[in-house]
């Protein structure tokens, strides 16, 4: 039968009895669509997700997200089956660092350690001497001998940990992520006009200038942590549109202002998030189509940066 035969809840009950009868795990980002945060077995950011996949004893993992996030549940994971429900859901800003622009700059710097944002391709990766996260990128940079620091691809993220990490010298990929970057401080202050009582909390993919005015910065979960126990009860929130419904599920009696309008033009939106939808979900689980494949050197090579950074952390 025809997905475009099936209501949501027809979806969601073969999704759930494909889970079962496969032991197969749903991963999802929290950028994803509310639907799918609904029923997937775990939600979370880049790290939590990173950890799960690593954890899990599913035969089947199917990673709602972009590409690089599934392919890291593979290169954790090389012995299970890593599904992507939507190939086509990537990520500008991973593809902004090609593997040899960031190989001669190593090549330029052997001094200096490669540190890469988790928001990188399998190739890239192959490259840095550790990934991080928004989380735990600042910790993670302490840690490391070097004292030169070429950080890929996310100039902002990378200037943002350069702040706090004062006494390493930082080369920044010049990289970032379209809708975070497109978020304005007037956006926000505008905002603020409108609800003075409010507290501001960005993700630091946003430009230096959004940054600055924020009460709070911090990666997606940490945003929900402050957003959800700080003392404000309205929290005007500057990452993807798509945490508005788990801050709503986890701490419903708190307003949570988003900028954006009816087209979504002048809001953070990854269009790329909302690629994966129930259907498509349904339709790897039934299939076993659109399984993530990389070549055994490259898993190799990548999984010892993202080992190094789970070590740490």
């Amino acid at each position: 039968m025809s997905t475009t035969t099936l209501n949501q809840k027809e979806i969601i009950d073969k999704i759930n009895q494909l889970r079962k009868e496969k032991n197969a795990i749903l991963l999802a980002h929290y950028y994803q669509r509310g639907e799918i945060q609904d029923i997937a077995d775990v939600v979370g950011d880049s790290l939590e997700l990173a950890r799960k996949a690593q954890q899990t004893d599913a035969d089947i993992i199917v990673f709602a997200g972009v590409r690089f996030m599934a392919e890291t549940a593979k290169i954790l994971n090389p012995d299970k089956k890593v599904l992507h429900p939507n190939p086509e859901s990537g990520c500008p800003m991973a593809d902004m660092a090609t593997y040899e622009g960031v190989k001669k700059l190593k090549e330029q710097h052997p001094d200096a350690a490669v540190v890469a944002y988790v928001n990188t391709n399998a190739d890239v990766k192959t490259l840095a001497d550790v990934i991080v996260t928004s989380r735990n990128a600042v910790k993670v940079v302490k840690a490391l001998p070097e004292k030169k620091i070429i950080f890929v691809p996310d100039q902002f993220l990378g200037g943002f940990i350069a702040k706090q990490v004062p006494e390493k010298e930082f080369i920044l990929w010049k990289g970032f992520c379209p809708p975070h970057f497109n978020l304005s401080k007037d956006q926000l202050l505008q905002l603020k006009n409108q609800y003075p009582d409010a507290k501001i909390a960005v993700h630091p993919e946003c430009n230096t200038d959004t940054v600055e005015i924020a009460d709070f910065v911090g990666s997606t979960s940490q945003i929900i942590e402050y957003a959800t126990t700080c003392d404000a009860d309205t929290v005007i929130i500057g990452t993807e549109v798509g945490l508005k419904h788990w801050l709503e599920k986890v701490n419903p009696n708190k307003k949570y202002i988003f900028p954006q309008t009816a087209d979504y033009c002048g809001t953070v939106h990854c269009c790329d998030m909302k690629k994966n939808t129930l259907d498509k979900i349904l339709y790897v689980l039934e299939t076993e189509d659109n399984e993530i494949i990389l070549p055994e050197n490259i898993m190799n090579e990548a999984r010892k940066p993202l080992e190094r950074m789970l070590q740490i952390v």
